[in-house]
């Protein structure tokens, strides 16, 4: 099994920074793709960000210029460095993790992101 965890979040001014950390633990070495997601005020877990094995990545139009998706494959160990934060930008943050044929995909518990003004 594979056991994904998020840590990071806490509370940001708008305009600030902040870096989640996803780390995916157990039998990785399938490990494909990994993506950030995100759930705010009640509203569906909506896409955010992902990158493939080989660190391609993508992502949603709001974040871009301003997220930046990155993975340490050693450490099986993803991150997400959020700069220039808006309001808009609150919410709790998952981190999803699955293996190269779709045969496993596992969910974080998620961490909170505050964003102040």
């Amino acid at each position: 099994q594979v056991q994904v965890v998020e840590t990071g979040g806490g509370t940001v001014q708008t305009g600030g920074s902040l870096r989640l950390s996803c780390k995916v633990s157990g039998n990785t070495f399938s490990l494909g793709a990994c993506a950030w997601y995100r759930s705010a005020s009640g509203k569906p877990r909506e896409w955010v960000a992902s990158i493939r094995s080989d660190k391609v990545a993508n992502y949603v139009n709001s974040v871009a210029g301003r997220f930046t998706i990155s993975r340490d494959n050693a450490e099986d160990t993803v991150y997400l460095q959020m700069n220039n934060m808006k309001p808009d930008d609150a919410a709790v943050y998952y981190c999803n993790s699955r293996s190269f044929e779709g045969q496993w995909d596992y969910w974080g518990q998620g961490t909170q992101v505050i964003v102040s003004s």
